[in-house]
């Protein structure tokens, strides 16, 4: 069995691996990590979320750091707030034991001055939402001339969310940088044609779990149901799962409030996740998330971006999502880590060729539950 060590990963790191339980590398990392540690270059990886990803890009970054330098050597960019801050805890607990290497994260929100202050410390790697980021170089408030290594990770997701403009700014601002590594779960067009524009033709390319990106251990399972129906289908379908926590997806704000109003009102421990919530109020909602006290959040696709919580058994899409790709991101929230878990679609009968679409573009295969 391959471990870190093995792979080449420094036995500084590797201690904070074991004191974290992280022991035996994924299938991205025995992968990933000898091509991004061999040498400059190019590197594109799809692979599925809950793979292990943070650690396959992260501690390869972290080994190409200069501690000794207080220079920005590092540039890894993410689509949300809450997949920065996870980002960043994890490449923080990955050096407990190596010389100190700091990283700063930054983020669209009401923030910017606390920010700005924090850059004036020693910066090695910062994990930036690309519209910050770009507001940033803007103010001369960071220097990104010495930056080695762009990571851009959910790059699908950023393109979803409309920064396709913006990475394209960015990585015309580090024009100097000889390792630009790109992670997705999905390869859309608008990937592929940044990638030809902004990435080597040389450039390494790994896939991991076939081109779908739709992780293996997911049982998917569909309901057929009036529109009307739907309500008591989730809550036949919460009955067998009493003690677990799942995500339910809707594609709009209203279904998402409705939802969790009735949910609540059947006294199910759910709370709704949506674009109309302040800052502090989606905070709240997520840390209730994270600590496990909360058992089922209701979100739009938009405010679930970035989600990443360990253990969730299932995710269930109330409404049916409008791009394959948000599928393969719905249901990645389930089964990470190497564990197993259910997607549940419920469909009305006018919608049942949509299943069939997605078998077929995404290799999988449904069962129908009665």
């Amino acid at each position: 069995m391959e471990d870190f060590l093995t792979l080449g990963i420094d036995k500084s790191f590797v201690k904070g691996l074991d004191e974290l339980k992280i022991i035996k590398p994924t299938e991205v990392q025995q992968k990933a990590i000898p091509l991004l540690l061999q040498g400059d270059g190019d590197f594109i990886c799809q692979a599925q979320t809950g793979t292990g990803k943070t650690a396959a890009f992260g501690l390869p970054l972290l080994q190409r750091i200069n501690p000794k330098s207080d220079k920005i050597q590092g540039l890894v960019l993410c689509p949300t707030r809450e997949l920065g801050l996870q980002i960043s805890k994890q490449l923080f607990r990955f050096t407990k034991y190596s010389d100190k290497i700091f990283t700063e994260t930054v983020y669209g929100g009401p923030k910017l001055e606390l920010q700005l202050r924090n850059l004036q410390r020693t910066t090695h790697i910062i994990v930036a939402t690309p519209g910050r980021l770009i507001d940033l170089v803007e103010r001369k408030a960071i220097d990104l001339s010495h930056v080695q290594v762009v990571i851009l990770d959910e790059a699908d997701e950023m393109l979803n969310m409309g920064f396709r403009k913006i990475l394209e700014r960015i990585l015309n601002f580090v024009p100097h940088v000889k390792n630009k590594w790109l992670f997705s779960a999905t390869m859309p067009q608008g990937i592929n044609m940044m990638v030809k524009q902004h990435l080597s033709p040389s450039a390494t390319k790994l896939e991991i779990g076939g081109k779908s990106g739709v992780n293996k251990n997911i049982d998917h399972k569909y309901v057929i149901c009036d529109e009307g129906d739907k309500t008591r289908v989730v809550l036949s379908f919460l009955k067998t799962k009493p003690n677990e926590q799942g995500l339910i997806f809707c594609k709009t704000k209203d279904a998402t409030k409705k939802l969790t109003e009735q949910l609540q009102a059947k006294g199910i421990n759910a709370n709704g996740l949506h674009g109309d919530l302040l800052q502090k109020d989606r905070s709240k909602v997520m840390r209730a998330f994270k600590k496990k006290t909360l058992q089922i959040l209701i979100a739009t696709d938009i405010a679930a971006r970035g989600i990443d919580v360990e253990g969730l058994t299932y995710v269930i899409h109330y409404q049916l999502p409008s791009k394959d790709e948000f599928y393969t991101h719905r249901s990645g929230r389930t089964a990470r880590a190497g564990g197993y878990g259910t997607s549940l679609v419920l469909v009305t009968p006018k919608e049942i060729k949509q299943i069939k679409y997605f078998e077929r573009s995404l290799n999988i295969k449904f069962s129908q539950e009665r």
